[in-house]
């Protein structure tokens, strides 16, 4: 089964493509002709993840994979949440955005965090939506080569090192998006 991943992201897709396996083939909005920015301007990620959805579907009339995920940090009352890639003001730098977030939570004892994916599958124009949450806290600097976004300062509750520290059989089973897609895999079983 072809579908479409509202994302550009590379790393994204490897992680997709490698959860959902050979039954279903992801292509890019490249792939499929879409160079737009779609836009994200939804206040929640179920909101993001929908309106990436249907921005490829009403052009595009393809099935469409969407999905939106940020980290919500306890003493900051969920921040960065939906601005997650853009936290420290220019979208996609990884590097400022754990910067600007260990200088934000200097001198705070709680670490604690979350990492949270809504996906939403859209299949002829209908929307199905699938959580993913993974606790765990923040570190005090970074740690690990592997991964993207803040991977390298994101310890999983019930372990000891960061996702950048794990090969991508180790997070994938336990990350946000994956037991997102898990749900998503298990609903596409049963359709």
């Amino acid at each position: 089964m072809k579908l479409c991943l509202a994302t550009n992201n590379a790393h994204k897709v490897e992680e997709l493509q490698a959860l959902l396996g050979e039954k279903f083939q992801l292509q890019t909005l490249n792939e499929i002709g879409c160079f737009d920015d779609i836009p994200e301007t939804a206040d929640t990620f179920d909101g993001n993840s929908l309106q990436k959805a249907i921005y490829v579907w009403e052009r595009f009339q393809i099935d469409c994979i969407a999905d939106d995920s940020g980290l919500e940090v306890d003493a900051l009352n969920g921040e960065p949440g939906v601005f997650s890639a853009r936290y420290a003001g220019e979208h996609g730098n990884h590097a400022k955005n754990i910067e600007k977030l260990l200088q934000t939570l200097e001198g705070i004892e709680n670490r604690a965090a979350q990492f949270r994916s809504v996906i939403t599958l859209l299949i002829d124009g209908k929307p199905h939506f699938f959580e993913g949450i993974i606790r765990g806290k923040i570190t005090h600097e970074r740690h690990g080569e592997k991964g993207f976004g803040y991977d390298p300062i994101f310890v999983p509750e019930g372990y000891d090192r960061t996702f950048a520290e794990m090969t991508m059989e180790e997070k994938n089973p336990i990350s946000h998006r994956g037991l997102a897609v898990a749900k998503m895999i298990e609903f596409l079983k049963q359709a």
